[in-house]
Order: C-alpha cells, then sequence, then structure tokens
C-alpha cells in the first residue's frame, strides 16, 4: 500500500471487521515501555502527526524529555483514532521486578489510564491495587506493547538479559511479542540492535527518527517509517483476533501470571533481606 492508503487503513480501522468480529472488545491500547528519555513521548508525536492531514502543523502533544531524564511521569493517554489509543508511559531506569511488575499490571490492564505511575514494592500494596481494579474491571482493550529503545545506547549484559525476561513476559500475557522501535536511527549502530533484539526473539523491529519541534522536515521515507510500524501493530491485532477470544478470562489469566510474578518477587525480596540480616549479625559476632 502506498502512504494515503495506508493512513486511511489505520484511521478507518476498526475490530468490528476482525474474522471474529470484535468479540467485546472496541479499543486497541498502544502501550509504550522503555528506558528513561529513550523517545517514547516522541514517537507519539510523529505518529499523530504522519495521521493528520498533510496541510496540518507538526504540533506536540505529548511532552518530550532530552537526553536522559524522560519527563512523563504518569500512564498518559493519546487517542489517535477512533479505535486506536496510544499510551506513553512513565521510563524505567532499570526493568528490576518492581518496575515491571508495575508495568505486567498495566498490561493485564489492571492500572487505570491517565494516573501517575508508581512503582510498587510492597507485595500487599500491589495486591490492595489488584483488589480495587476489580471493582470496575476493564475488559475492552486489546494491549499491543511497544518497547522502545534508543540506538544512542549501549546495553550490558545483564540489561541485554532483563530486555529479554521483559519481553518475553509482555508476549505471555497479551499473547503478542512487544514491537520493538529503535529511535535516533542515524544517530548510533542500527544493525546492532536490530541483531541483538532479534536474538531476544523479536518478530517485528522498527528503526525511526522521530519528529520533533527542532526537526521535523517531511519525507516520503520518513512518514512510511511510522505508518508501517502502526500497520504492522494491526496486523497483529487482527492475527490475534482470528481466534475465539473471551475478554473476561483473558482478564483472570492475566491476573493469575501477576499474582505469580508478586508472589515470587515477594519471596526473591525475603530472601535477600534475611541474608543481607544473617550477613550483619555474623559481622557483629564477629566483633
Amino acid at each position: 500500500m502506498n502512504i494515503d492508503q495506508l493512513k486511511e487503513y489505520i484511521r478507518f480501522y476498526t475490530l468490528n471487521k476482525c474474522p471474529q468480529g470484535n468479540q467485546g472488545f472496541n479499543r486497541v491500547l498502544l502501550q509504550l515501555f522503555g528506558y528513561l528519555g529513550h523517545g517514547k513521548s516522541s514517537l507519539i508525536n510523529s505518529c499523530k502527526y504522519v495521521l493528520q492531514d498533510r496541510d496540518t502543523e507538526f504540533t506536540m502533544i505529548a511532552q518530550s524529555g532530552a537526553a536522559d531524564g524522560g519527563l512523563t511521569m504518569e500512564r498518559k493517554s493519546y487517542q489517535l483514532t477512533q479505535t486506536i489509543t496510544m499510551v506513553d508511559n512513565r521510563g524505567c531506569s532499570t526493568l528490576n521486578g518492581y518496575e515491571t511488575g508495575e508495568i505486567y499490571a498495566q498490561l493485564g490492564n489492571f492500572i487505570p489510564l491517565d494516573q501517575k505511575v508508581e512503582w510498587t514494592k510492597e507485595f500487599e500494596e500491589m495486591m490492595n491495587r489488584l483488589e480495587g481494579s476489580d471493582v470496575e474491571p476493564t475488559f475492552t482493550d486489546i494491549i499491543v506493547p511497544i518497547f522502545v529503545y534508543s540506538v544512542k545506547k549501549d546495553l550490558t549484559d545483564a540489561e541485554t538479559q532483563e530486555i529479554k525476561t521483559f519481553l518475553t513476559n509482555c508476549r505471555n500475557i497479551t499473547g503478542i511479542f512487544p514491537i520493538i522501535v529503535l529511535t535516533n536511527k542515524t544517530s548510533g549502530n542500527f544493525s546492532k540492535f536490530r541483531d541483538l533484539f532479534e536474538g531476544m526473539g523479536a518478530e517485528e523491529i522498527f528503526a525511526v527518527e522521530n519528529f520533533t519541534e527542532e526537526d521535523h522536515f517531511e519525507t516520503r521515507g520518513r512518514h512510511l517509517q511510522f505508518l508501517n510500524m502502526m500497520y504492522k501493530v494491526l496486523e497483529d491485532v487482527n492475527f490475534k483476533m482470528q481466534k475465539k477470544i473471551d475478554p473476561k478470562r483473558e482478564r483472570a489469566k492475566h491476573k493469575i501470571f501477576l499474582l505469580t510474578f508478586l508472589h515470587k518477587r515477594d519471596q526473591q525480596k525475603n530472601v535477600k533481606e534475611n541474608s543481607v540480616l544473617n550477613f550483619k549479625q555474623v559481622r557483629v559476632g564477629n566483633y
């Protein structure tokens, strides 16, 4: 499809046209994740821009941060079309169990949109939040995880393993392997990171140069970067919707996964704290 055909398909996409119909779903959430300052907010601005009419001026609907300090502190939604909403997120400093626990809760739709993101460390606190989400549960969103990474940054072996585990868990929750969007493609070694994420199991990897206030020069190729990414997202949704899906059962499976994850996280935390305590007691005894 050419640019105009891609844009029209995305703008007028509806879950009603899926093979099994909408099955009780009415919205596609493109949920962004990633480290601080890797271009999540700028990606939203870029996607919104390319879907608008060509004579529309570039505007920043999502406030983006510079360098390593992201500005987003909440899970904030931006409607792209009648069906598609893009969701910005607080950037992670590290993909440890505390930050990923919050993310998995978001992927299971247990955390409301447009609220401040808190890295919850206490098991009881997260359990209370889960119980609260059952008062008015949300069943009607198909969530597609999108992992945003800047090729200007390097990765340690430990970070690579953290990301691999994270991506696999995202797939297990949503049924869709996270789309990888590599930003700042002209400022780093794109092929290196493409190979790295392919090794983690990534199926769709896109390299983009986000539109910004300083640089929103339009070219055909630059528009296609974002349109092709959104088109592939919708193809993944269509593939998932070929099967019979019960939204309520889906949410129940998500909750089981999250409860298991939180329980293991709490056990590991207790083991670590007990080890530190025993070590301190031994040192005191030796003196």
